[in-house]
């Protein structure tokens, strides 16, 4: 499973390990953090951990962060919700996005 996130991450510039999908997400902090996404008019990629729980501890330990969402632009961790809405909030999370 580590080697299929890392492969993921690679291959999206930006990925985001969520509950639900963009168009559903089945939590409030991943529908924070898509909404943000969708406002920065940017494509990303997204992962459902509910449909996999192995997926779901798995990217836990891949990032050493216990919780979702989690996002990822050019294979950098970023942070999960409170730190993508702080990003977005200091204008920081667009300057990241410019590029895509």
């Amino acid at each position: 499973m580590q080697e299929e996130i890392k492969k993921d991450i690679e291959n999206y510039p930006v990925i985001l390990f969520m509950k639900g999908s963009k168009l559903m997400p089945l939590c409030g902090f991943s529908a924070r953090v898509v909404d943000i996404l969708n406002q920065q008019g940017v494509e990303y990629e997204t992962r459902d951990v509910l449909k996999d729980e192995s997926l779901r501890e798995a990217i836990k330990k891949f990032s050493n962060w216990p919780t979702l969402p989690q996002l990822y632009i050019q294979g950098k961790f970023i942070g999960g919700c409170d730190i993508v809405m702080q990003l977005h909030a200091e204008g920081k999370l667009e300057t990241m996005l410019k590029r895509f």
